[in-house]
């Protein structure tokens, strides 16, 4: 059986993004979303309204570590934030937690911080992945494995992506090739970490490469190359409204073609659609 995972990362940042994932959700094509325990108040609260309308809708926790604000108080988690938000590029929350200046007991408190805040706005959190699939790194997975745990939620983003997919995925440029493939040495790491904790996982994520250029023939490519197994299709979906251009994000005019895309290519596929909560 082929059995996908439509999830739309971002959720909560902005009205528009909220607008898009409720019309996929009731068009049926897309299942889940992760939420942004520390998005702005008023988007947050919306989601969360919104969510509690869509019974059939998977909510996960999108634990940001890096270009967000933080869900506690800077002092209790020195090692995460310069200033009073988290490290505002990737490449330097990766360069300082290799070298070990960043703690994982940081890590911890603040995932739990953060998957604490949807559960106790309402949110039965079917799974936990990261902004920018931070939990890539061993560094990260641990802490996130042991705050998934604590919280009772039961499965996990799987953040790799198989040959098939990145081949499936023509239009993607060379360096973000490069990179995805280059990550993926992280992924015997993963495996064995989640076979030692009990999470549930899928098979592979799809649609990492494609972030920022997932248009119809994308989607439809990777689906119709979909093998047995269950997956996920990672996406952003949203629409790019005022709102959003006062965001600090480089996904803008991608929002409105992933939108697009997924609504025509998802659900006429043959494809079983689910969500983590039904793994």
């Amino acid at each position: 059986m082929r059995r996908l995972i439509v999830n739309a990362d971002d959720y909560g940042l902005t009205p528009g993004i909220n607008r898009a994932v409720a019309e996929l959700h009731a068009a049926n094509a897309l299942s889940s979303a992760t939420l942004m325990a520390t998005a702005p108040d008023g988007p947050f609260a919306e989601a969360v309204s919104q969510a509690a309308q869509m019974s059939s809708l998977g909510v996960g926790c999108h634990v940001v570590l890096v270009d967000g604000i933080p869900a506690l108080p800077v002092r209790e988690i020195p090692s995460l934030v310069s200033g009073t938000e988290f490290r505002p590029k990737l490449g330097a929350f990766v360069a300082d937690l290799l070298c070990g200046r960043i703690s994982e007991t940081d890590i911890e408190k603040e995932a739990v911080a953060q998957i604490r805040k949807l559960q106790l706005a309402g949110i039965s959190v079917t799974h936990v992945d990261t902004h920018k699939h931070t939990h890539m790194f061993p560094r990260v997975l641990r802490p996130l494995v042991r705050a998934a745990l604590a919280c009772g939620v039961k499965a996990i983003r799987n953040p790799f992506e198989p040959d098939w997919a990145l081949q499936a995925t023509s239009r993607a440029g060379r360096v973000r090739k490069m990179q995805v493939r280059l990550l993926r040495s992280q992924s015997a790491s993963f495996a064995r970490e989640i076979r030692k904790s009990g999470l549930m996982t899928t098979d592979g994520a799809i649609g990492v490469l494609a972030t920022g250029s997932l248009d119809e023939p994308t989607a439809e490519h990777l689906l119709s190359a979909l093998p047995e197994g269950t997956w996920e299709l990672v996406c952003h979906p949203g629409y790019n409204d005022a709102d959003l251009q006062r965001q600090r994000t480089r996904l803008r005019e991608s929002r409105d073609i992933e939108r697009r895309a997924l609504l025509k290519a998802v659900p006429g596929a043959q494809i079983k659609v689910i969500h983590f909560g039904q793994l």
